[in-house]
């Protein structure tokens, strides 16, 4: 992710594959984050919190990690969560 001419502005231009840009910019709607797609343009997003951008790492790890490393990342999840009881 490339930060903008001022840190101050919050706004970030996201490189996603240009056939992943539109799904992208669609959830980061529905979770109310500010962003921008222009035609053969990068996709800007505005991060103004913490949660914002962990939303926004949430779902660009859906395009860009493998099916693969997402299985293993949530086993583990689980067998952490339940090895405790």
């Amino acid at each position: 992710m490339k930060s903008s001419s001022s840190e101050k502005e919050r706004k970030h231009i996201v490189e996603v594959h240009w056939a992943d840009r539109w799904q992208v910019y669609q959830r980061l709607q529905e979770l109310n984050i500010p962003c921008w797609c222009e035609t053969n343009q990068p996709l800007r997003v505005e991060i103004g919190s913490p949660v914002a951008a962990i939303q926004l790492w949430s779902v660009m790890q859906r395009f860009t990690v493998s099916r693969q490393d997402m299985i293993w990342t949530l086993e583990n999840c689980w067998q952490s969560r339940y090895q405790q009881f």
